[in-house]
């Protein structure tokens, strides 16, 4: 199977020229956007692992604590008896209402880390970087953060761009 990566015109010339027998075919088409860094990734780890040996709290508590802080959120209302802890991985129940006699759940959802674009991602580590040099905790210096901050701004241009 042949994978066509590039810009719009470049794919519709591609697919313009395509041969008589390969126009019968069916094509899968998506949009292609850059994840997370690496870097990105394992430096949250990092920066999470030191807040939580200075706050006495598990790296799972913290990495939701920062869930809740810095990710993007969305809202959602389940019918109260669904059960979300094996749909949904972050969560927080903010409460219930009756709607036409069915009690409903309301819930805040939080985007998991790993779903993150370049760009949110950004937005998440910047926020735990903040809560470390809140508590005293060291990072890295404000040049290397800068030099990182460039990457990821890199990253998202180029996933906006394409």
């Amino acid at each position: 199977m042949e994978t066509i990566t590039g810009n719009i015109y470049y794919i519709t010339t591609k697919l313009m020229n395509l041969s008589k027998e390969d126009k019968q075919k069916i094509f899968d088409l998506s949009e292609h956007k850059e994840k997370r860094s690496l870097s990105q990734n394992s430096y949250s780890w990092v920066l999470i692992n030191e807040i939580a040996n200075k706050t006495n709290l598990s790296k799972e508590e913290v990495h939701l604590n920062m869930l809740k802080h810095y990710s993007q959120v969305s809202k959602i209302m389940l019918r109260a008896d669904i059960d979300i802890k094996g749909f949904i991985p972050y969560y927080e129940l903010e409460g219930y209402a009756d709607i036409k006699g069915i009690k409903y759940a309301a819930y805040k959802i939080f985007k998991p880390s790993h779903e993150m674009n370049s760009y949110e991602m950004s937005v998440y580590l910047n926020g735990i970087i903040n809560e470390c040099e809140n508590l005293g905790i060291p990072t890295l210096t404000d040049d290397a953060i800068k030099e990182m901050k460039l990457v990821w701004c890199m990253h998202y241009i180029m996933e906006t761009l394409l």
